[in-house]
């Protein structure tokens, strides 16, 4: 049996930026390359770490820092994690999946003996060695934990509040009869266009008509500002599995899909299957 190593399935080159350019920047390059998240490099060395849940936390920020700043105007400094973790190429999967969850991490930069980053090893990158496994679980068995549902009319304020609420990044978007039809992660909230004309959460135009009476005819029209909903930025329609189904099968949609989290259906909705259930099964093999 061959035993892998960090080496053979981390992503490089790596997407570097410096801690003085900005989140505009940031997302750009996120949204251009379509990762999860940046390295911040001074003096050729890693200082930290920027991802897609450090920008969309931000938000629902109140402090006048945020509310009057405009993203390009941001340096990524403020936003990003100083408290760097780092793994060496020849590490062990179970050391990273070790590494993920007692830091409640989704990626770790790889560096030589020089601390020089040659790579990056992320949750997504072990969804697709599990799902290269030969072995026999359902997803049932994997303790997938009960998901965050929102209404699809509920704003954005709302689902951020929820997901920081339950330290979760994603929610099940549910219609009024609890079907589920969309789900909302940080690369949603991330790559919204992040401020409103007055520098609040974003909103969108309507056209509305006054009426001369309640039966009377139509005297003219205006735009109403109201704030963005889940539906306007949900992803749908929704990919789900059932509860009875092969975990390592599940884990080949989310690569085919190039999805990372799978809501689960079993008597209603049970829970969204993510990369810290495959993580924590990782550690018990």
């Amino acid at each position: 049996m061959i035993i892998m190593k960090i080496k053979d399935i981390m992503s490089s080159p790596v997407y570097i930026v410096s801690p003085d350019e900005t989140v505009a920047r940031a997302r750009n390059l996120m949204l251009r390359h379509k990762i999860g998240r940046l390295v911040l490099i001074e003096n050729n060395k890693p200082v930290g770490i920027v991802t897609k849940k450090d920008i969309s936390r931000r938000l629902d920020q109140a402090e006048p820092q945020w509310r009057r700043r405009p993203i390009d105007n941001i340096p990524i400094k403020m936003v990003m994690t100083e408290s760097l973790i780092t793994i060496f190429s020849n590490a062990s999967i179970k050391q990273l999946a070790e590494l993920m969850s007692e830091n409640n991490i989704g990626g770790l930069p790889v560096v030589n003996s020089s601390n020089e980053v040659v790579g990056i090893v992320t949750k997504w990158d072990l969804i697709k060695y599990f799902a290269g496994l030969d072995i026999d679980l359902k997803v049932k068995d994997l303790n997938i934990e009960p998901a965050v549902t929102v209404h699809r009319h509920h704003t954005i304020s709302h689902i951020l509040y929820e997901l920081q609420a339950n330290q979760t990044d994603r929610a099940v978007v549910l219609e009024n009869n609890d079907k589920p039809v969309g789900i909302i992660t940080s690369s949603n909230l991330t790559f919204t266009e992040m401020r409103g004309k007055t520098g609040d959460l974003p909103g969108k135009e309507i056209n509305m008509t006054r009426k001369e009476s309640p039966a009377g005819k139509k005297q003219n029209r205006y735009i109403k500002e109201v704030p963005l909903v889940a539906e306007d930025i949900m992803t749908y329609p929704i990919i789900t599995i059932s509860y009875e189904d092969s975990a390592t099968e599940a884990a080949r949609l989310m690569v085919s899909e190039k999805i990372n989290g799978l809501p689960v259906i079993g008597n209603g909705i049970m829970g969204i299957l993510t990369g810290d259930n495959i993580i924590k099964s990782i550690l018990t093999m």
